[in-house]
C-alpha cells in the first residue's frame, strides 16, 4: 500500500468522523428538547421500554449493515446513558 493510498483512506476516515460528530450534535439537540419536555410534563428521564426497543431495532440494523451488533449496543447504551444524565439534570434544574 502506498502512502498516497493510506492518505486517501485516512482522509475518508476523517470525513466520516466529522459527519459522526455533526450527527451526534444534532441528535443531542433533539434529545435536549425531549428532556425539557419531559421535565415540564413531569415525565421520568428514562424510558426503559423505549430504550430496549431502540437497542433491539438498531442491533437488527447493525446485522444487516454487517456491523457487530454488540458494538452497536454498547455504543447506543453509552449515548442513552448520556441522554438520561442530561434529562436528570434538566429535571433537577426545573
Amino acid at each position: 500500500m502506498t502512502n498516497e493510498t493510506l492518505t486517501g483512506y485516512r482522509e475518508s476516515i476523517d470525513n466520516i468522523d466529522a459527519a459522526l460528530v455533526f450527527l451526534l450534535a444534532e441528535r443531542f439537540k433533539v434529545t435536549q428538547a425531549v428532556g425539557r419536555y419531559k421535565a415540564t410534563a413531569g415525565l421520568p428521564p428514562a424510558d426503559p421500554s423505549r430504550e430496549s426497543a431502540q437497542i433491539e431495532r438498531l442491533k437488527a440494523l447493525a446485522v444487516s449493515a454487517k456491523l457487530d451488533p454488540e458494538f452497536t449496543e454498547k455504543f447506543l447504551r453509552f449515548i442513552i446513558d448520556e441522554v438520561i444524565r442530561h434529562h436528570e439534570r434538566l429535571r433537577d434544574e426545573g
